[in-house]
């Protein structure tokens, strides 16, 4: 956990590189894509916690289809800025047997939470598997799995804002940030 001074000193050195006005358009322009694919399936929606919350809870709003909701909590990160094994702190509630399963992420980095998560939801019986995410990570790499629906790309940063975090802090940041520095270039899966 970082102290105030902490937190506002990153804040105050950081790069906005997405703002408020794009994030806001892109939620819109999401909210299309998924509403033109899944409106007729009523999808169950997985909000991956914690750093899809407030994505998630800006793009429920705008999805104007029947839906359900349950959320799932694993992780690679917790408060660190690496990666390591996945962690499941809490499944799903909801069945997933013959389900169109809708996973909501804030960001694609390597893929490996995701492509977990996906592997989960189908060996549970779902009969599809769709993720969206806010923003992709350019990381020059291949990934095991690729996000159906994409909010935007972004430069192999550290990001926090939009629900993303940096040590636990800034996920309440209505723009994308980034470290000026290149501290770790690993983000969130």
């Amino acid at each position: 956990m970082l102290t105030y001074q902490q937190a506002q000193q990153i804040f105050q050195s950081a790069e906005l590189i997405r703002s408020e006005q794009v994030v806001m358009q892109t939620l819109q322009r999401l909210a299309a894509d998924i509403t033109a694919e899944l409106s007729q399936r009523q999808p169950l929606v997985l909000c991956l916690m914690g750093g899809a919350v407030v994505f998630t809870g800006q793009l429920l709003p705008c999805l104007k289809f029947p839906l359900d909701f349950d959320y799932v909590h694993l992780t690679r990160y917790g408060n660190t800025l690496q990666g390591g094994e996945i962690q499941w702190r809490v499944a799903p509630r909801e069945s997933m047997k013959d389900r169109v399963v809708l996973a909501v992420d804030d960001i694609l980095d390597e893929g490996v939470t995701l492509a977990a998560l996906r592997d989960f939801v189908m060996e549970n019986g779902a009969k599809a598997f769709y993720s969206a995410v806010l923003v992709e990570k350019e990381i020059g790499k291949s990934k095991p799995i690729a996000a159906d629906f994409v909010g935007m790309m972004i430069p192999n940063r550290y990001v926090f804002g939009f629900g993303m975090d940096i040590h636990g802090a800034w996920r309440n940041l209505p723009a994308i940030y980034a470290l000026k520095d290149d501290i770790g270039n690993s983000e969130k899966c």
